[in-house]
C-alpha cells in the first residue's frame, strides 16, 4: 500500500507570492482618494425615501401591518406576534429612520 503524497511545503513559493501581490499592487495603483460624506450622488433618493417613511408612507405601512394582525385575530388563531409585529413596525417606522440616519451620519 502506498501512503498518500504530502503537499510540498517549499513548492512554487514565488508563484504564490506573485499571485497575491500582483492584484494588490494593481488595485493600490488604480485606487483614488475617497472622501467620506463628500459624495452627494444619492442624497435626493435618500431624502425622498426618508420623507416617504416618516410621512404618509410610514403610516400606510403601519396600518397595513395592523390590518394583517387584525385579520389573523379574526381567523381565530391568536399569537403574540399578531400584536407585537404591528407595534414594532409602527415604532420602527416612526423612530427607526431618524436613529439610523443619525448613526450613519455619525459614523461617516
Amino acid at each position: 500500500m502506498n501512503a498518500p503524497a504530502l503537499p510540498s511545503i517549499g513548492g512554487n513559493r514565488l508563484g504564490k507570492i506573485a499571485n497575491f501581490t500582483l492584484p494588490v499592487a494593481v488595485a493600490a495603483l488604480a485606487a483614488s482618494a475617497a472622501y467620506a460624506g463628500a459624495d452627494t450622488t444619492f442624497t435626493p433618493a435618500l431624502q425622498k425615501f426618508t420623507d416617504f417613511l416618516e410621512g404618509s408612507g410610514g403610516k400606510i405601512i403601519t396600518v397595513l401591518s395592523l390590518a394583517g394582525g387584525l385579520i389573523g385575530l379574526a381567523s381565530g388563531r391568536f399569537t403574540l406576534a399578531q400584536i407585537a409585529v404591528p407595534v414594532g413596525v409602527g415604532i420602527g417606522v416612526g423612530t427607526g429612520v431618524p436613529i439610523v440616519t443619525s448613526v450613519v451620519t455619525a459614523v461617516i
